[in-house]
């Protein structure tokens, strides 16, 4: 970590409730742009320049090692030169953050974007050293968080049914992510299944950066909650995740508590979109990418770079295959790919991120989900399961 990483960050208990804005946002820019961008090039030169030089000097008898020291000095001047004003920016627009001024993140469609996709590349990160800027789960309506005691809840679901269908989005995506394609679709899966069968739909913002199974505790703590302070009592739940979302989905299932009616009772249906149950290749090819540049100087700082990513995305390489279905509840698993059903490929890239074996959690003599429903969607890719026509009629027969 580098200095200017100590000097941007939060101080316990300071400003740590406060709703982060652009300001807050261009801070965290000029920290990692120190941080990595500069970082990366001065280490990359260096290494580059080590190995040229090392070659001249064994060929010149030494003779390099004075030109070597000049390039070194200077250059390493422009470097702390360049690091220095990325330092003083962020420490000084941290200052202007902290002061309220600005637009917050969450006003605009745009920055709620910006601000749950940088959470899901380092959410562990912002919880850790820059609080003000870490997602927290939330149950989300109109953008805005639910306050969870009877009050709060009657306020937000003035509408609420004894059934209610809770939507968890997948890596850096955010609840509004479920409204794509709305109006040519008619509206969103939770606003169809509402008028059509009378489901109340509940929307969850997350920190996607953190471990899955941090936020399967935190999905159970919420939904508990949510359940407790519902203004009529709830008779079923179904939860409905798309990509990593339904990996915390799982998560959150399979957390013991000792409340006398657990949430966990009355999940009647268990419907993942595109999860990679068995692992997303795209992210393990990262690890593996970031280990093969390690073993190179000239390019190992753009190894680091891959290294930065969250636990959120690591947990992504293998997803949750020892982890066992809820014997009283459906599971119905959605997978997609590109092109179609048997073409050559959809079956060498899925989805673009998750393949049919990992979505459907099957692969050779495994079976995780041995009594799931299963749906396949060809021609299609892994975000247009936030919203497809072929999902929606199988969510509505599902949750007849």
């Amino acid at each position: 970590m580098s200095n200017v990483a100590v000097l941007s960050r939060d101080e316990p208990g300071e400003q740590q409730h406060r709703e982060p804005g652009v300001v807050d946002a261009l801070a965290l820019a000029a920290l990692y742009a120190e941080e990595l961008l500069v970082g990366t090039t001065r280490d990359t030169h260096r290494a580059v320049a080590d190995r040229v030089f090392g070659l001249a000097n064994r060929a010149t008898m030494q003779a390099a090692r004075v030109p070597q020291a000049v390039h070194d000095a200077v250059s390493g001047s422009i470097y702390a030169s360049i690091s220095l004003t990325f330092t003083v920016a962020a420490t000084g627009l941290s200052k202007v953050g902290a002061s309220g001024i600005g637009p917050r993140l969450n006003d605009s469609p745009q920055g709620r974007v910006l601000h749950s996709a940088v959470n899901g590349l380092i959410g562990d990160r912002l919880r850790d050293e820059h609080p003000h800027l870490a997602l927290s789960m939330t149950v989300r309506v109109g953008g805005q968080p639910v306050t969870l005691d009877r009050a709060g809840v009657a306020r937000a679901f003035q509408r609420a049914t004894d059934r209610i269908v809770v939507f968890v989005h997948g890596l850096g995506e955010h609840e509004d992510h479920w409204n794509v394609r709305r109006y040519e679709m008619g509206g969103s899966y939770g606003s169809r299944l509402e008028a059509a069968s009378g489901w109340t739909p509940v929307y969850l913002r997350v920190n996607t950066g953190l471990p899955v199974a941090e936020n399967g505790i935190a999905l159970t703590s919420l939904v508990q909650q949510l359940v407790d302070a519902w203004p009529v009592p709830v008779r079923r739940i179904a939860m409905v995740g798309h990509s990593m979302g339904g990996l915390i989905i799982r998560a959150g299932c399979a957390v013991a508590t000792e409340h006398d009616q657990p949430w966990t009772e009355r999940v009647s249906d268990v419907v993942t979109l595109g999860t990679p149950h068995l692992g997303a290749d795209l992210a393990l090819g990262v690890s593996h990418g970031s280990r093969l540049m390690a073993l190179a100087p000239e390019i190992a700082a753009f190894g680091r770079i891959l290294e930065h990513r969250s636990p959120g995305i690591r947990d992504l390489e293998r997803g949750l295959p020892e982890l066992p279905p809820m014997p009283h509840a459906r599971y119905r698993l959605v997978s997609a790919a590109l092109g179609s059903e048997r073409g050559i490929l959809g079956r060498l890239l899925g989805d673009i991120l998750v393949r049919q074996s990992s979505a459907t959690a099957t692969r050779r003599a495994l079976r995780l989900f041995p009594d799931a429903d299963f749906l396949h969607i060809p021609n299609a890719d892994h975000f247009s399961l936030l919203n497809h026509p072929e999902v929606f009629r199988a969510l509505k027969e599902w949750l007849a």
